[in-house]
């Protein structure tokens, strides 16, 4: 599914080098050249390797590989584990996001969660995040969502500001856990 994206203001650029024109070119064309879409087995690779890097930038753990590779294929071949929304530009996968459901016994409905949220380095601030966001959203109203819950680490603070600015608030909630089980 393509998904129409704004590229950006129209405005008269004054006093910007060649080489900020150029990115600024570049960023709109991945934009503008973007397919957002429900992973699929062939993205398994990428995936689980988004899915280490995300882990490594963003909480500084050093996942296994293998495992996460085999929980991503495990995701992508049982749909009631969730779904993989990925944004892929020129041929190629740039970003993604999973989606998660948990029954809400006090709101009768369902809450979607987004988890797994990467961006690769070389795409971000073009839109890519935004473009996933927005179908997600999409995909949640069209199955119910009550509401939309992410959880990020304390000290991304990062993505704690860019979760802000597409609407989501914190929500008060801390996450405990016990692992291994």
């Amino acid at each position: 599914m393509m998904l129409p994206l704004r590229a950006g203001c129209q405005a008269p650029i004054r006093n910007i080098d060649q080489t900020s024109r150029d990115n600024m070119r570049a960023r709109m064309s991945v934009a503008t050249s973007l397919e957002i879409r429900p992973g699929r087995p062939a993205d398994a690779a990428t995936i689980a390797d988004f899915n280490v890097l995300l882990a490594q930038e963003s909480e500084g753990l050093a996942l296994d590989p293998a495992t996460v590779r085999a929980g991503v294929e495990a995701l992508l071949h049982d749909a009631s584990k969730g779904v993989y929304v990925v944004a892929e530009s020129a041929g190629r996968l740039v970003g993604q996001l999973m989606l998660t459901v948990e029954w809400s016994d006090w709101r009768n409905g369902p809450i979607y969660w987004l988890q797994s949220v990467y961006v690769a380095v070389e795409a971000r601030d073009r839109g890519v995040f935004r473009a996933l966001w927005e179908r997600a959203l999409e995909i949640a109203r069209e199955n119910g969502a009550r509401a939309v819950r992410l959880y990020v680490d304390e000290h991304n603070v990062g993505a704690q500001e860019v979760y802000r600015r597409i609407g989501m608030r914190d929500s008060g909630y801390r996450v405990f856990e016990l692992e291994p089980v």
